[in-house]
């Protein structure tokens, strides 16, 4: 980069980690404030931390790098995790049932829903424990993306016997961590907000660069090789650009991505994937933003507004796919279009974007750390270690334990090399071991705390084991079917086996929350008034669900497909994206207001 681009970097790192200090004295408050920010933050700023946050630099690689190479069908792909169609989920009921927790974390929830005794005490430690695993994969995750960007620009060497791409993966992750250490969710949410207004001007630029590109009928695009090389493949620009996919794909067996050959039967498995994961409910920094939110109706305010920043991720993907295409053979690893792209770029505009993609980068790293030290203060530590910490010691806990997962997370970074590698093992396998204990806890009144715990435990153990022995190729839906099913296994025979959750517990739990399922003993409880209520509720949050689920996936295809400039594709889904908002407005947003209240 010239010395212009390397000062626009510098004005940015040096604004944010500004924006985080000032922030630091409202944060410090306590670990409420820390955590959820008081839950008074507003819904816009919210849903536009969560954009910022989904949008990381190593899934934009990923996610680009599919798209690159096999168009449209890469979107299909990306269903299992970058598509985030969870937050249809999110928006129409799972978001609010969340927020009426009244929980700080995930693993506080188990203690709501499985109440206060050594199965509750059980299921909540290993909810902790399972959620900082998690957050450490996603900081080497992260990381890996990160570190594999930046070097394209830094110019580092290799130091103290450690690559470059670590150094620079250092140096993005010890920017972010101050401030994120310093201002908890205020700083992440505020620096956010900042970050998103660089994001929407990168893609803003990109856009307008990429839509002036022609791309032939013909062209080659480079696939990665499993003995660590590239092939040129040549496609179509109609099959590239189509929207149908197919039911397999013919990519030669020597390439990583032929584990995508059977290609029906893998976007099935993601499909069922995000539809136990959004049906379940999700954790982490997404799941914080709802324990943040005030009220039933901004839980869907902000699933909605962020739906619609998210549906720009896609403007920018398809620019960069398209400029990828039309640099040749200038791109031969997939994982690098992205910056092969920005090296294209003038001076200044370089420096801008990079700090764009760093903001994208560092919103998802602070968001993902800021959330996962949560589980260690209030739920390992604070209950187990420590009960009568002071607040000024869980702060200082909260400090620590942010530290410490940068520390681990950038550390892993040297055992993995492959960014869709890691990906797919977060989203298919280790993160699929949570699944069906995470939907079952809602909807089967009779799981208990020990199915959720021998759950969760035999689904990731099982996941860590096939990941060590399975050997290479082997297919994402694979290490999905071995985790889910030796979790649904383990919840199963774990409840069963076991005593059920107390009535008074559960009692407690459903009038908080009032979750459709298996829950009619305590819904009769209730006034035939309160009862009635409840039942139109389910009703019309499982129609609009299955709405809002082919919405999304219709709303992101549109961005693209206008990015590609398929104008069939463009007002076929135009038109259908016009019926399923109009059926969505009077299911669903006409009754954001209305909420049943019952006593507790």
């Amino acid at each position: 980069m010239h010395g212009v681009d390397y000062a626009i970097v510098t004005v940015y790192l040096t604004t944010i980690v500004l924006i985080g200090l000032y922030l630091q004295r409202k944060a410090a408050r306590g670990i409420e404030s820390y955590f959820l920010g008081n839950r008074n933050m507003p819904w816009w700023a919210l849903a536009s931390s969560g954009m910022s946050s989904n949008l990381d630099i190593s899934g934009t690689m990923i996610i680009a790098a599919l798209i690159y190479a096999l168009g449209v069908k890469g979107f299909y792909i990306e269903i299992r995790g970058g598509v985030t169609l969870i937050m249809a989920f999110l928006m129409i009921y799972m978001g609010k049932w969340n927020r009426r927790s009244g929980a700080m974390t995930l693993a506080e929830w188990m203690e709501l829903r499985f109440g206060k005794g050594t199965q509750g005490q059980v299921a909540r430690l290993i909810a902790a424990i399972a959620s900082i695993v998690m957050t450490i994969a996603m900081v080497t995750y992260f990381a890996l993306g990160g570190g594999k960007f930046l070097d394209s620009f830094l110019g580092l060497q290799n130091y103290f016997g450690l690559p470059s791409e670590f150094w620079a993966a250092a140096i993005l992750i010890a920017v972010a961590m101050i401030y994120t250490v310093a201002s908890g969710l205020y700083g992440v949410v505020w620096t956010d907000v900042f970050q998103g207004f660089l994001i929407f001007g990168a893609i803003l630029y990109m856009a307008s660069k990429a839509f002036a590109i022609t791309l032939p009928e013909e062209f080659s695009i480079s696939l990665p090789l499993f003995d660590g090389g590239f092939e040129r493949y040549t496609t179509t620009l109609k099959e590239w650009t189509s929207v149908l996919p197919s039911t397999k794909l013919d990519i030669d067996a020597l390439s990583q991505y032929s584990i995508y050959n059977l290609f029906g039967i893998a976007v099935m498995f993601y499909i069922l994937k995000v539809v136990l994961e959004g049906a379940g409910g999700t954790g982490n920094y997404m799941l914080q933003r709802y324990f943040a939110a005030k009220n039933d109706r901004e839980a869907g305010l902000l699933s909605a507004f962020w739906v619609f920043l998210l549906s720009f991720r896609w403007i920018f993907i398809g620019a960069i796919a398209v400029i990828g295409v039309s640099l040749g053979t200038k791109v031969s690893d997939p994982e690098l279009v992205l910056p092969a792209v920005v090296e294209t770029l003038p001076i200044g505009i370089k420096g801008f974007l990079v700090a764009g993609l760093m903001a994208a980068g560092m919103s998802t790293f602070d968001s993902t750390v800021n959330a996962g030290a949560a589980y260690w203060v209030k739920d390992i530590y604070q209950l187990y270690i420590n009960p009568k910490a002071s607040p000024k010691r869980l702060m200082l806990h909260s400090y620590m334990a942010s530290i410490l997962i940068v520390i681990i997370g950038l550390g892993l970074m040297l055992v993995f090399k492959n960014i869709n590698a890691v990906w797919g093992w977060i989203t298919m396998s280790i993160g699929s071991g949570m699944l069906i204990p995470m939907l079952l806890r809602w909807y089967w009144s009779r799981m208990n705390g020990w199915g959720f715990a021998i759950g969760i435990f035999s689904g990731m153990i099982a996941a860590i084991i096939f990941k060590a022995l399975a050997p290479e190729g082997t297919t994402e839906y694979a290490m999905f079917a071995v985790a889910t099913l030796s979790s649904l296994a383990g919840t199963i025979l774990g409840t069963i086996f076991t005593s059920p959750v107390d009535d008074k517990t559960l009692t407690v739990f459903y009038n908080k929350t009032r979750p459709f399922g298996t829950w009619s003993k305590f819904k009769n409880q209730l006034s035939q008034k309160d009862a009635m209520a409840i039942d139109s509720e389910n009703k019309r949050d499982i129609f609009s669900t299955f709405v809002a689920v082919p919405w999304q996936v219709i709303f992101f295809l549109f961005m693209i497909s206008v990015m590609f400039k398929n104008w069939l594709s463009v007002i076929v889904l135009g038109i259908l994206l016009i019926i399923l908002t109009t059926i969505l407005y009077f299911s669903w947003f006409k009754h954001l207001s209305t909420e049943v209240k019952v006593k507790e």
